[in-house]
């Protein structure tokens, strides 16, 4: 097994990347307020532990000095909070397709 701050020998180049970036402080922090965040809504009682479909979503990034307020935070879940890529939007509605011709009132 490998010590702390070392690799498996089998550890992809990826893996490795992936293991220093989530090592650096300023992740660490991030991810304790994203942390904080689930905490907090478990409390108030908006989720449950261990409910996989539900995620905390920040409305303002914490990477862009969102914070983990009332105000900044909300249920989403994972699908429609994932598939927008960081934007607040969710999911894009389909527009309404209107027939050529048609005449507007």
């Amino acid at each position: 097994m490998a010590k702390k701050g070392e690799f498996k020998a089998s550890a992809s180049k990826r893996s490795k990347q992936q293991r220093k970036y989530n090592s650096k402080p300023s992740q660490k922090k991030n991810r304790a307020m994203r942390n904080a965040a689930r905490a907090k809504a478990i409390r108030e009682g908006k989720v449950s532990k261990g409910d996989s479909t539900k995620d905390i979503d920040h409305k303002k990034k914490i990477k862009d000095g969102g914070k983990n307020s009332v105000g900044n935070t909300r249920v989403r879940s994972v699908s429609s909070n994932r598939a927008d890529n960081g934007k607040t939007g969710g999911r894009k509605k389909k527009k309404k397709r209107t027939t050529k011709g048609a005449k507007k009132k």
